[in-house]
């Protein structure tokens, strides 16, 4: 049984797949309080799923791209199950950086998105930097920056840390200009991807359900 906050038909406003039709499955519960959570109503607010349910409600939209994300989806008690019944279909599965990844197996076209807490979310000191370790080419690893602090911790974490993935930086909504983190991108000659929260510039930040 799962505990879901919402399932849902929108585009992908993030990471490579911006822009494209995706069913966005939304599970309830998080273990950081990050300062700029833009998604506090999935904290505890949900409905009882099971597997076949949770399949079922994906399928009806006719899409085979699919979000998990959270809160942080992979609290969930037997998520491995979900992941093994979507094999088959191009899913991402967004983490928040505190989770060991090496205990779960994707499939083909499956990958991880993992969200590094920076400094202003008041939660970077519960990253799990081995999980750097275990991310492969097709994984993404996002850094939402609101200032220069964050962005200096985030390109000193890549020095450290980084192997492999694709790197996204993304400005906190309403908080810094993204002409800012460009002008710092460029003038570092750092090889990151710098990219907007579509959804955010569409339906705007407190819209649920896009």
């Amino acid at each position: 049984m799962y505990k879901i906050n919402e399932i849902f038909l929108s585009i992908q406003g993030e990471s490579i797949s911006q822009g494209y039709p995706t069913v966005f499955v939304r599970f309830t519960g998080c273990n950081l309080r990050c300062s700029y959570c833009d998604t506090k109503y999935a904290y505890y607010d949900g409905t009882i799923y099971n597997k076949d349910d949770v399949i079922k409600e994906i399928n009806k939209y006719g899409y085979k791209r699919v979000c998990i994300t959270g809160g942080e989806p992979l609290l969930q008690h037997n998520i491995q199950d979900i992941i093994d019944m979507l094999k088959g279909y191009e899913m991402s599965i967004e983490t928040n950086g505190s989770i060991d990844l090496s205990q779960f197996k994707l499939h083909k076209n499956h990958r991880f998105v993992m969200d590094m807490k920076v400094p202003s979310s008041n939660c970077s000191d519960k990253m799990y930097f081995k999980n750097f370790d275990y991310l492969k080419e097709e994984d993404e690893i996002k850094f939402v920056i609101g200032d220069r602090n964050d962005y200096n911790w985030s390109k000193e974490i890549i020095k450290k840390y980084y192997k492999k993935g694709l790197i996204i930086f993304t400005p906190i909504f309403d908080i810094i200009n993204i002409k800012d983190i460009v002008k710092w991108v460029l003038d570092d000659r750092l090889d990151v991807r710098v990219q907007v929260q579509l959804q955010k510039f569409i339906w705007g930040k407190n819209e649920r359900g896009v």
